[in-house]
C-alpha cells in the first residue's frame, strides 16, 4: 500500500517538527520545505497528496506559492497563518487553497483536517460515472474530473469541482451554505464564516463570463445556492 506523501511548508522548524510527528504517527510520508519556493519545487518533481502551507515564510511566500502551485496542481491545501483577520482567511482561499487554520492551532485538529481532504480525495477518485454533466455550455466530466466551458478546460480545486458536482447534478434546488458545506467537507458546519460564499465567488471568477450576473451559479437570496 503506498502511504499518502504530505508536504509541510514553514519557516518554523518547531511547527514543522510537531506536525511532522503527528502525520507521522498516523503513517502518512511527510516532506518538509522552510519556504514557498522549496515547496513549490517539491510539488513539480515528487507525487504529493496534500500540502500545509503557511502564509508567512522568506524567499517566497504561502499566498504566492499557493497561487504558483494553483497553476500546475489540484492538490489540497491547507494554509496556516498567525493572522486573524477575516480578510486574511478570504485572501487565502481565493488563491484555491482548500482550507485554513489561525496559528496557534490543535495539532490533532490540524490532523482531523488533513484526514478529511484525503479522504474526499479519495472518494472523488473512486467514484464511478456513466454520464457527463452537461449544463448549457459547461460540460462536467465526474470520472476525469474536469470542467470544459465554450470547448476550453477550466481548471477548478477539488474543492471547487465538489461544490459544482453538487450542484449541477441537482438542478434547480437550492443549497444552503451550511449543506454545501456539510456535503463537501464532510464535517458538521457548526459556525458561521465565509468559506461557502469564498468558493462560490472563486467558481464564478473561472466560469461565469460575468460573475456579477451569472448564468450558472445563481444566488437565492437568504437561502443559498443552485444552477439552473
Amino acid at each position: 500500500m503506498l502511504l499518502n506523501t504530505i508536504l509541510v511548508a514553514d519557516d518554523d522548524s518547531e511547527i514543522r517538527d510537531v506536525i511532522h510527528v503527528y502525520l507521522r504517527n498516523e503513517g502518512y510520508y511527510v516532506l518538509e520545505a522552510s519556504d514557498g519556493l522549496e515547496a513549490l519545487n517539491a510539488i513539480k518533481t515528487t507525487p504529493i497528496q496534500l500540502v500545509i502551507l503557511d502564509v508567512m515564510m522568506p524567499q517566497m511566500d504561502g499566498i504566492t506559492a499557493c497561487l504558483k502551485i494553483r497553476e500546475i496542481s489540484n492538490t489540497p491545501i491547507i494554509m496556516l497563518s498567525a493572522k486573524q483577520e477575516d480578510i486574511d482567511k478570504i485572501t487565502g482561499l481565493t488563491t484555491g487553497a482548500d482550507d485554513y487554520m489561525i496559528k496557534p492551532f490543535n495539532p490533532l485538529e490540524l490532523l482531523a483536517r488533513v484526514k478529511a481532504q484525503l479522504r474526499r480525495q479519495s472518494l472523488t477518485g473512486k467514484e464511478e460515472f456513466n454520464s457527463l454533466l452537461i449544463i448549457k455550455n459547461l460540460i462536467i466530466d465526474k470520472n476525469k474530473h474536469s470542467v470544459k466551458l465554450n470547448g476550453l478546460d477550466i481548471s477548478l480545486t477539488p474543492i471547487e469541482f465538489a461544490i459544482l458536482t453538487l450542484l449541477a447534478t441537482r438542478p434547480g434546488q437550492v443549497f444552503s451554505s451550511e449543506q454545501i458545506y456539510e456535503s463537501v467537507w464532510k464535517e458538521p458546519y457548526g459556525y458561521s464564516d465565509n468559506t461557502v460564499m469564498v468558493h462560490i465567488r472563486n467558481l464564478r471568477e473561472k466560469i461565469e463570463e460575468n460573475p456579477r450576473d451569472p448564468l450558472y451559479i445563481k444566488t437565492v437570496w437568504g437561502v443559498g445556492y443552485k444552477i439552473d
